[in-house]
């Protein structure tokens, strides 16, 4: 193991007595083999298809038996590393593609390779596939992604006289356009919560040939230059220039955008396509809204994935069971229910094409699984350093500069500058 594993050997050696993963269960007495697997869902509905999948599992599988320990996603990162350092993670862990790298890099995490089928492989689109795919090895597989989506209130574009665009993709250039013509009357075309906004800009990049870091690990090199700086600028220009944004929803978290949006003051709001679930039992009785289509760039509608993951501990007494059920968790059937529960976009094509002929166009479901096609290869999530620069140089330079308290020369400085000095 490296760098973390060695705190492990300076524990006492009672800890391996609290191991309650690695060790929960051999089947060397004949019994049944037990797998632990902590699962971070945290929405009820999600929970409940978690739990119903783990149920048939254990009824189908009477030799392996998993059990499910309820997290959260709040401080898993530190908890996750306590666990490794006092051996007691559990079999199957659920994180996403942006934190099992750093553990992958680090040694505690076994290799899927062996266990991923050609057709399994070949049912994950390659860009979505990259992002759990660490020195050649695959060290997790991908369950549920976001992508960024625009919902619009149709009554106000219609009052606008916009056409509603309805093709594969929307450009950028018409989302602005559209933003300018339905900011009038007290209305603003786009609210959007950019209080944090690294993980949009970072991930509506490849849209505008954006990459933002090439390399992986401590070696990691950033360039700042026309595909990074493409959405940050148009974004200043739609504030400072066209007028078309709420001021205030620069400032907020995304799901604080949703209520000028549901009150009728921004005729737009760009957010996370999970939150289509949100506003289908938030909104007003009779709001009208629909999903426009996939944002495309310079370079196309193309966002970078960072999708939830499930992956084996390497310490795992039972790695080949435990990677069993990850590969019966990610079939099909049950692809599609974790992500209809909540609300988000399958990574397999077939749990894709499932869900969409399922659900149809309700609530814009078939916009937002259509965007799924459009998910790529995501180079940040292998520079070493990421989170430490997303939230302490990225994300406040971003602020700056949408505060206009930097320029656009300004904030790329920041940018590169920023990570060259922690990546010493």
């Amino acid at each position: 193991m490296k760098s973390r594993r060695v705190v492990a050997a300076a524990l006492l050696s009672i800890t391996s007595l609290l191991a309650t993963a690695c060790g929960s269960g051999s089947g060397d007495s004949g019994g049944p083999v037990s797998l632990t697997f902590q699962s971070l869902s945290d929405q009820p509905a999600a929970i409940e298809a978690t739990k119903k999948i783990v149920d048939e599992w254990n009824k189908t599988h009477p030799d392996v038996r998993v059990k499910v320990v309820q997290a959260g996603w709040d401080g898993v990162y530190d908890k996750l590393i306590t666990q490794f350092n006092a051996n007691t993670a559990p079999d199957i862990i659920h994180y996403e593609a942006a934190g099992v790298v750093p553990f992958a890099t680090d040694g505690y995490l076994a290799d899927l390779t062996p266990y991923v089928s050609e057709q399994k492989r070949a049912d994950i689109p390659k860009g979505i596939l990259d992002s759990v795919t660490v020195d050649g090895k695959v060290v997790g597989l991908p369950t549920e992604i976001q992508s960024y989506v625009v919902f619009a209130n149709r009554s106000l574009l219609q009052k606008a006289g916009v056409t509603i665009p309805t093709g594969e993709t929307m450009t950028w250039d018409q989302l602005r356009e559209i933003a300018k013509a339905t900011t009038k009357d007290g209305v603003h075309g786009l609210g959007w919560g950019l209080k944090s906004p690294t993980a949009a800009f970072v991930a509506l990049a490849p849209g505008f040939g954006g990459t933002y870091f090439q390399g992986a690990g401590k070696d990691a090199k950033i360039a700042v230059g026309p595909g990074e700086m493409a959405l940050p600028k148009l974004v200043d220009t739609m504030s400072t220039q066209d007028k078309s944004i709420l001021p205030v929803t620069l400032t907020q978290a995304g799901t604080k955008a949703l209520a000028p949006f549901y009150a009728g003051q921004v005729a737009m709001t760009v957010q996370g396509s999970f939150q289509a679930v949100n506003i289908a039992k938030d909104a007003p009785a009779g709001f009208d809204w629909v999903v426009l289509p996939p944002l495309a760039g310079s370079a196309g509608p193309a966002q970078a994935a960072n999708p939830q993951t499930l992956s084996v501990n390497k310490d795992s007494e039972h790695v080949k069971q435990a990677a069993e059920f990850i590969d019966f968790v990610t079939n099909t059937q049950n692809l599609a229910a974790l992500n209809e529960a909540d609300a988000l976009i399958p990574p397999t094509t077939s749990a894709r094409d499932a869900l969409t002929a399922k659900l149809g166009t309700k609530n814009g479901w078939n916009v937002i699984l259509a965007s799924g096609k459009f998910l790529t290869s995501a180079p940040y999530l292998f520079a070493g350093k990421y989170a430490q620069w997303k939230d302490t140089v990225a994300t406040p330079a971003y602020q700056k500069f949408l505060a206009k308290e930097l320029d656009a020369d300004g904030l790329a400085r920041a940018l590169q500058d920023g990570w060259r000095n922690i990546s010493k």
